[in-house]
């Protein structure tokens, strides 16, 4: 099967899947294709799937991965020892491990087709990703608290891991609560890097954006915690700083 045959099958696999969803037409039109069956896994509760669905969207993603263009760790150029930054989409970033700005309840963000970094990791990784989620919660038994971190695999994101973290949500006023939560994402995301083997880390800007945590003050937290955990712990991982905004970049290019 080529892309368009496959997403089609993905698509109606999808729809059968779902009463409710089986009267939906499959446009002809690509894009709106696209957007058709990234809302529809975007939706899907974490459930099992059949091993023909998976083989075929495994395929497709990684394909859909490889025509975005993957950026590889080796291709950078540190900005100091062992830190990097990198403005870029996380989803095609070759390193060991990237983190996702998670929300408590770990399994991904359902709003169809949202740009929110959740969301689109969730998408390119697979539908595996969310029912990895959704077990480590059961397990546990409750949702994620502010400021730990978990560990999946990353099934079809070009890395081999991915770091949940829930940051804290800024409603008015900055506290020194909501920076100690912070701090404490990035910790627990390196130290669990660090218990996993895991060389290298990619950072989203946590609870910036739609968490409202101002981009400078989390920025600031950002690079002082990484390089403080890294002398303190004398943990050789190589951290990438990753922004999608020009303002983060500036931020980030004016702190280091």
């Amino acid at each position: 099967m080529n892309q368009a045959q496959k997403r089609f099958f993905l698509i109606q696999s999808l729809l059968d899947e779902s009463p409710r969803y089986r009267e939906i037409e499959i446009p002809a039109e690509e894009t709106e294709q696209k957007r058709l069956l990234r809302s529809l896994m975007n939706v899907r509760e974490p459930s099992g799937i059949g091993a023909d669905f998976l083989a075929v969207q495994d395929e497709y993603l990684q394909e859909a991965t490889a025509e975005k263009g993957v950026t590889d760790l080796s291709d950078l150029t540190p900005i100091q020892p062992d830190i990097y930054l990198w403005r870029g989409d996380i989803t095609a970033l070759r390193c060991d491990a990237i983190v996702n700005a998670a929300n408590s309840g770990m399994t991904g963000c359902y709003q169809p087709c949202h740009n929110c970094i959740d969301n689109c990791i969730h998408t390119y990784a697979g539908v595996q990703l969310r029912l990895a989620c959704d077990e480590l919660i059961r397990t546990q038994g409750h949702a994620e608290p502010t400021g730990q971190a978990k560990i999946t695999p990353a099934y079809n994101l070009p890395c081999d891991y991915v770091l949940h973290t829930v940051g804290p949500i800024v409603e008015g006023r900055l506290t020194r609560k909501h920076e100690e939560q912070l701090t404490s994402c990035y910790r627990s995301c390196l130290a669990l890097a660090d218990e996993n083997n895991i060389k290298s880390v990619a950072f989203c800007c946590i609870s910036t954006g739609v968490f409202m945590f101002p981009n400078e003050r989390a920025a600031e937290i950002a690079v002082q915690t990484v390089k403080e955990y890294k002398q303190q712990t004398h943990s050789e991982i190589k951290v990438i700083f990753n922004v999608f905004k020009e303002l983060d970049e500036q931020i980030y290019q004016n702190l280091l």
